[in-house]
């Protein structure tokens, strides 16, 4: 199999359709499969996905959970071990894609680029109906236009793209690292741990054509993963993620100059929020970090080139 579409669902049944749509009108040279992982949805959206299963035999695997997992970052680990393909693409059941030459022109990027691990693409915001939306931050965040490398990863300025433009080489069974840290770093992110892994091996080059619609929902209430986000202290979780992940990457790479830099930004970071507002939450995320910097700070590890 050449490629594996790895499509991530829980509660998407009002988008779930236009989703399966932007794969399914693929134009490629190849055969891919998709490899659904369902974490136990309780709206409509396993009636969707049986919809397509028949319309589209033999096209799909899904993977239905008897229960949900709890972690969103399981469910992509596992989604991923199953999938078959020398490629991975990735998308959630609220984006979809807007160009039926996609996955063709990625896939032959990376056929051609051997020394690329990943490629990802430029996209449009949608909101809650499919309508056109600006959003001056996520714009910011995803600013980025050809090559991208470990070393701009640790600079933490602009990501390489957004979840639903990746494509990769599948890299999950070589055993070179313990890919685990997935799911074990967070239980909700995991789009920036799945990027650490592509950018320890090789670089990512964005295309700046536009052809991803990535929806952007932040509202009370709401299953999006921006508006669960609402109801989460974010900041505290991500200092322990960062953490948690150079602890990783300094496992299985070292760390260079740069990322030290990072250490004590993140440091200071996470002592900024633990003196604002002093809690057992903050508490557990404050004294990791600290106990972490004196280590960097003492041992200052080296990065060491991944082969």
């Amino acid at each position: 199999m050449k490629l594996s579409v790895i499509l991530i669902t829980y509660n998407h049944e009002p988008y779930l359709r236009e989703c399966l749509d932007g794969i399914f009108m693929q134009e490629t040279d190849f055969d891919f499969e998709i490899v659904v992982g369902e974490d136990c949805s309780t709206d409509g959206t396993r009636d969707v996905l049986r919809e397509y299963d028949a319309k589209y035999p033999g096209r799909m695997k899904l993977l239905f959970r008897e229960k949900n997992l709890g972690r969103v970052t399981l469910n992509v680990y596992r989604t991923i071990m199953e999938a078959q393909g020398e490629y991975l693409a990735f998308i959630e059941g609220d984006d979809f894609w807007t160009d039926p030459g996609k996955l063709q022109k990625q896939v032959d990027f990376l056929e051609n680029h051997r020394e690329y691990m990943g490629t990802t693409c430029s996209f449009r915001l949608i909101g809650e109906k499919s309508e056109p939306i600006v959003n001056e931050r996520q714009s910011t965040l995803y600013g980025w236009s050809g090559d991208y490398s470990f070393k701009d990863w640790q600079a933490a300025g602009p990501w390489p793209g957004q979840t639903a433009g990746n494509v990769c080489r599948n890299f999950f069974h070589n055993g070179k690292m313990d890919y685990t840290i997935l799911y074990r770093a967070h239980d909700f992110i995991d789009d920036g741990v799945i990027f650490t892994f592509i950018l320890l091996q090789g670089k990512i080059f964005r295309f700046d054509d536009i052809m991803v619609a990535h929806r952007y929902v932040e509202k009370e209430g709401g299953e999006s993963w921006n508006s669960r986000k609402l109801r989460r202290n974010y900041m505290v979780e991500e200092c322990s993620l960062k953490r948690k992940m150079m602890e990783w990457v300094e496992e299985n790479a070292g760390l260079s100059p740069m990322a030290l830099k990072r250490a004590d930004r993140e440091f200071k970071t996470a002592l900024s929020v633990f003196l604002k507002h002093p809690s057992g939450d903050t508490g557990k995320m404050f004294f990791p970090c600290l106990k972490y910097w004196l280590h960097v700070k003492l041992g200052r590890p080296r990065m060491r080139e991944m082969t």
